[in-house]
């Protein structure tokens, strides 16, 4: 009788159900924190923007007429003008910086 080594097809089939049973579990968790995520995210675009805002203020001694100024005088990168979940940043009189919802 030989002594051959290896999984048999009952145990690869126990080790997928295992792995298939921690992947049902994680996926939902991760989507469901990927709004909260995205908050973050544009919450420190927000602050990005106001300290570029500051810097633009230090250096032109006035307040930038809106982001796209930010842009293209090289405070912002191009393209670089709204939040990573795609909700809008706007820039008021007063150099107040607020996001604008887009997606609901």
């Amino acid at each position: 009788m030989k002594n051959e080594k290896g999984f048999t097809l009952i145990e690869m089939m126990i080790v997928l159900l295992v792995i298939s049973v921690l992947l049902i579990i994680t996926i939902p968790n991760i989507t469901k924190h990927n709004s909260t995520i995205n908050d973050k995210g544009c919450n420190a675009f927000i602050k990005l923007v106001e300290a570029q805002i500051q810097a633009f203020q230090m250096d032109k001694q006035r307040l930038p007429t809106g982001i796209a100024e930010l842009e293209t005088e090289g405070y912002l990168k191009a393209g670089q003008t709204a939040c990573p979940n795609g909700d809008a940043v706007q820039i008021g009189a007063s150099g107040e910086v607020t996001k604008v919802v887009v997606n609901e």
